[in-house]
């Protein structure tokens, strides 16, 4: 076969082509730091980059729903413990109504006092996290406990529908507190009966005993509540390792090894000069190589 002079620069030019892309290529991963810019570059890489970002964004997803976990079951149990000192404040009213000693001025001053404790356990059933009352179900934007105004009494409407939410793929947790096993109950009337019998001095016996069960209501279901935040700390726990070995796997795929892309490119930057003096020495002088 014929080999030209036209040949040998043709050949010479589109491999020094090549040459350049190749650094141009290694020059590219050392300035972003990446394997691939586009996905042709790669595919593969490009196509298992995209399932791990999706599974990335899936569970950065489910640690903000985790955080909508914590203000519902971190309110709740707040609320729950400043219900447990009220009731335990009206037991120890009503210890010390019962003794014999207290005359009728003192258990008014009582009855005054266990009546501010009522409304303050008013306000607990009624709170109110985020714009939600929280002790309602899945009727957030209405107050379980509202003041009849025809006779002051209370009216309780609870909703008892469980409020979930997701925490990882097919696992929903109930974040709230069924507000009608605190205080849907016989509380109210209790407090109003304790406030009865203190008018009366009977049946003091009665009303500590009636604070005593709704004292164990409110610890059973704080200690449900407690179950359940347990468990979320195991699914946080699990996302977050989730998150540090998905953010590796991704780094592993698309992640360039700077000592790797800068040897290869000090070896192609070798090679291209080899080239170009090889080139140079195969291009024949032309006349106007002498006529200069």
């Amino acid at each position: 076969m014929r080999v030209t002079q036209s040949m040998l620069t043709n050949n010479m030019l589109s491999n020094m082509s090549k040459s350049y892309e190749q650094m141009g290529k290694y020059q590219e991963q050392l300035s972003t730091g990446k394997k691939i810019s586009r996905p042709s570059d790669d595919p593969v890489v490009a196509m298992k980059g995209m399932n791990y970002r999706t599974q990335l964004t899936e569970i950065e997803q489910f640690q903000r729903n985790i955080g909508e976990v914590h203000n519902w079951m971190d309110n709740s149990d707040a609320a729950l413990d400043k219900t447990t000192k009220a009731l335990q404040r009206l037991r120890e009213l009503a210890v010390q109504a019962s003794n014999d000693t207290y005359e009728t001025g003192e258990r008014e001053n009582i009855a005054e006092e266990v009546k501010q404790l009522r409304d303050h356990l008013k306000e607990m059933a009624n709170t109110k996290v985020n714009n939600k009352y929280i002790f309602n179900g899945k009727n957030t934007t209405e107050p379980p406990v509202t003041v009849d105004q025809a006779d002051g009494s209370l009216k309780k409407e609870f909703n008892t529908a469980e409020v979930n939410i997701e925490v990882s793929a097919g696992t929903k947790l109930n974040v709230n507190v069924d507000g009608s096993k605190v205080f849907g109950g016989n509380l109210f009337s209790d407090i109003d009966e304790f406030v009865s019998n203190l008018s009366s001095g009977d049946n003091l016996d009665q009303s500590i005993a009636k604070m005593d069960e709704n004292i164990n209501n409110v610890v059973n279901t704080r200690a449900d509540l407690g179950a359940r935040m347990n468990r979320v700390e195991l699914v946080e726990d699990r996302l977050s390792s989730q998150e540090v070995m998905a953010n590796r796997i991704l780094s592993d795929n698309e992640d360039a090894e700077l000592e790797k892309v800068i040897t290869k490119l000090k070896t192609q930057e070798s090679i291209h000069r080899a080239a170009l003096s090889v080139g140079a020495r195969i291009i024949q002088p032309t006349l106007m190589d002498f006529l200069r």
